[in-house]
């Protein structure tokens, strides 16, 4: 039995946007032309895909496993139209869309890809800068290739691989009584920490280590969370306190002697910069390209 392709994009963009209208918002095409592409390939499949009865659209377990086949035949489909316009050894050209957590999306990632885009001209780039759950969210759903993240957080739908690594410091003022110095971890419960709300990857690592050091981060009962990290540096910089923020975001403040960093006894906080792709998704040739420039960078 042949396959419509166009009838399983429209099925996979209603799964994914459990929604009639949505889906055809993301298509540019009409709800009518939707509804009635799904109804021609449950009726060619013999198949309730979709219910529709509650107030989101959810796939019935026969279009679960559709869903999970048409994802990787659409990924083949675009893969090979790719190669056709442009030849498999031809200049590279598409959009990239990659997503970064706050910690490598404000360092690393950005400079990578203006690097890579000046040396591939053909290739378009875009980059959203969300906390490390959205982005992991977002590459699943496949609004986004690639994603770049703080932390590896378990979701059946994508696989990580190690980028890079990143080293967690305490920062401080420099003129703060912790600055350069190895503090006790009960030192901390006397000062204001800022923490990163839940979802940030730097604060998941701080959490991991606390809970091996037999602690909590509630234990040091801190009274200010904002937000990511740039938001953590910038109350640290005008003298609000503490944090625990990525090396990598802070080295132009240290340069500049605008912050500090400490050390904290029992602790020692580092992270593995994660790549994240959509589990089963053929990547493209423009992503494939971008990922062997950043190693080769990276070293």
């Amino acid at each position: 039995m042949l396959m419509d392709t166009r009838q399983l994009a429209a099925f996979c963009a209603v799964v994914e946007r459990k929604s009639f209208s949505q889906a055809a918002e993301r298509l540019g095409v009409t709800q009518p032309a939707v509804s009635l592409q799904v109804r021609s390939l449950e009726k060619r499949l013999g198949q309730k895909l979709l219910d529709r009865s509650g107030r989101r659209v959810e796939p019935t377990e026969a279009g679960l496993a559709l869903y999970r086949g048409a994802q990787r035949l659409l990924a083949l489909e675009g893969q090979l139209l790719d190669e056709l316009a442009a030849g498999s050894e031809g200049e590279l050209s598409g959009t990239l869309e990659v997503g970064a957590s706050t910690g490598p999306g404000s360092t690393v990632v950005p400079v990578l890809l203006c690097e890579f885009q000046r040396e591939n001209a053909g290739v378009a780039i875009s980059l959203s800068i969300s906390d490390t759950q959205t982005v992991v969210d977002r590459v699943a759903e496949r609004e986004l290739e690639l994603g770049v993240v703080g932390a590896a957080r378990r979701h059946r739908g994508v696989a990580f691989e190690l980028f890079l690594r990143d080293e967690v410091v305490l920062a401080c003022p420099p003129g703060h009584r912790f600055a350069g110095k190895t503090i006790d971890l009960d030192d901390l419960r006397d000062e204001q920490l800022i923490i990163m709300q839940e979802g940030a990857g730097v604060r998941q690592v701080i959490e991991d280590e606390l809970r091996g050091a037999g602690t909590r981060l509630r234990d040091l009962e801190p009274r200010l969370e904002l937000g990511l990290q740039e938001s953590a540096r910038s109350a640290v910089v005008a003298g609000f306190g503490v944090t625990f923020i990525s090396r990598a975001a802070i080295e132009a403040d240290l340069a500049a002697g605008t912050l500090a960093v400490a050390r904290v006894k029992g602790l020692d906080p580092s992270r593995e910069i994660s790549l994240v792709r959509s589990a089963g998704r053929s990547s493209t040739r423009a992503a494939e390209a971008f990922v062997a420039f950043a190693r080769a960078k990276l070293g």
